[in-house]
């Protein structure tokens, strides 16, 4: 595996995962992708989608767990993320298998 540390900021991580979130599925909708284009500026976007799209689904999931722990998420916060993570899931108007796992996998993670 190829992963180095980088420390991201908490809107870096944010659109990082909510890509991840996007993608659980395999294929990203307009919808999803304009969700997360509304989170954050163009080019936050960019930085993060051109390092989403290089890395594996194990590195990314290394990624996002040695950041978390960098930042401070108080209880509130994590439970806007939560629900901005459960609206990419539900843009397409049904939540697959996969999302549901890689749901179960960043609870393990986030909380």
């Amino acid at each position: 595996m190829k992963t180095t540390k980088k420390h991201w900021k908490k809107t870096e991580l944010q659109i990082y995962v909510l890509l991840l979130c996007a993608n659980a599925d395999s294929m990203e909708t307009d919808e999803e992708i304009n969700l997360i284009k509304s989170k954050t500026d163009p080019d936050t976007f960019n930085k993060m989608y051109k390092e989403f799209i290089s890395d594996t689904l194990d590195e990314s999931l290394e990624k996002i767990q040695q950041n978390i722990y960098k930042h401070y998420y108080s209880h509130m916060e994590l439970i806007e993320f939560r629900k901005e993570v459960n609206a990419v899931f539900l843009s397409d108007k049904k939540i697959h298998q996969m999302e549901r796992n890689l749901d179960r996998i960043l609870d393990n993670i986030i909380y």
